[in-house]
């Protein structure tokens, strides 16, 4: 929070909410072995493949929006489960294409089943899933993430002890 506001900040309600909902999908996924982060990749994957892509840990980071090193260390402890597998991209040598597994595809689907009731719980107090409230809250969720962020400025004497 601000100093001088009357109440917290977008900012601080946001990262809040994410915590709270990164717990509850947390605690939601944890019987069927898997960590937000990793429903995260797997669900993702479930739809892009179901779209015919076979995306690369690159291409999926960039979906999901997590770091690709991150996202490479997922997978390995994805496929160690056997979960997904993880090739050669033909198109280039360097990088690994990333599929579901049979198991991995069974997994997820229950997965999703789980965090869509969950997502129907949370989203309950502005009316439930497909609520008017619950659109204009996705559109202006969307609005944000879609701006651009402007480019860093340096640590000068301009921006010293400036509050964000």
């Amino acid at each position: 929070m601000s100093k001088g506001s009357p109440g917290p900040t977008p900012g601080f309600l946001v990262w809040r909410l994410a915590n709270k909902w990164r717990v509850a999908v947390d605690r939601a996924v944890a019987p069927l072995g898997l960590t937000h982060a990793q429903y995260s990749l797997v669900a993702s994957l479930h739809g892009m493949q179901r779209l015919g892509e076979r995306p690369n840990q690159r291409q999926l980071a960039d979906h999901i929006g997590l770091e690709a090193l991150y996202v490479s260390k997922l997978a390995r402890a994805l496929e160690s489960a056997g979960l997904i597998e993880r090739t050669r991209d033909p198109r280039d040598p360097r990088a690994m294409q990333l599929a579901l597994t049979e198991q991995g595809q069974a997994v997820t689907r229950q997965a999703i089943a789980v965090v869509q009731e969950l997502h129907q719980q949370l989203l309950e107090p502005l009316g439930g899933v497909d609520a008017p409230r619950t659109s204009a809250f996705t559109d202006e969720l969307t609005t944000l993430l879609d701006a651009p962020l402007a480019p860093s400025i340096p640590n000068d004497q301009t921006t010293q002890g400036a509050t964000p």
